[in-house]
């Protein structure tokens, strides 16, 4: 697999993330930064996250600040907590990051939603599926999202801390993706 930094694209200072469609890319972040932070302009017109460390209302605000309409944002809420949501983002019902078939029924849902060659998926944080599952069942369901993405065109960008993990765990992820972005010293 490919390790790169993007092309000198910017904005705002930041380097963009550029993933043909059909393409899954592994994101390497700093552990506090979301990819949505990352993912290009155009990226949120047709968009589906699956966040397992922020609220719908922190995922909006993320959203409203790169300056995209939330309403074209669909969010797949993962907490051990309760989530009260009302707004612009369309959303599932809440999953406990324990249960990889409840995030698989409620990610597949959204995936109706994204548009072939058009729409892109953005896992906020595999590392919280890591601390509640085995790594086996951990790596089977991010393949599983990762070939759904890939089978539909869209664009998938999958976060993971990688100093939160050790190099077996890395190695048994990173080999799903079809390229890896490192952006942990994008700040």
């Amino acid at each position: 697999m490919p390790t790169t930094s993007d092309p000198a694209r910017r904005e705002s200072d930041e380097e963009l993330l550029e993933v043909p469609f059909g393409t899954q890319a592994l994101v390497l972040t700093p552990s506090l930064r979301s990819p949505l932070s990352f993912v290009p302009p155009e990226a949120f017109e047709n968009m589906l996250v699956v966040s397992t460390t922020r609220p719908p209302r922190k995922v909006e605000q993320l959203v409203r600040d790169r300056g995209a309409d939330p309403d074209t944002v669909g969010l797949v809420p993962v907490s051990g907590s309760p989530v009260d949501y009302d707004g612009p983002l369309w959303t599932t019902s809440v999953v406990h990051p324990n249960d990889l078939s409840g995030i698989y029924e409620r990610f597949d849902r959204g995936m109706n939603h994204v548009k072939p060659g058009e729409g892109w998926v953005v896992f906020d944080n595999v590392n919280v599926l890591l601390m509640y599952a085995e790594r086996s069942s951990v790596g089977n369901f991010v393949e599983s999202v990762a070939g759904n993405v890939r089978r539909r065109n869209a664009a998938g960008a999958y976060a993971l801390v990688r100093d939160a993990v050790t190099d077996d765990t890395y190695a048994d992820v990173a080999g799903v993706f079809d390229v890896e972005r490192d952006r942990r010293n994008d700040d």
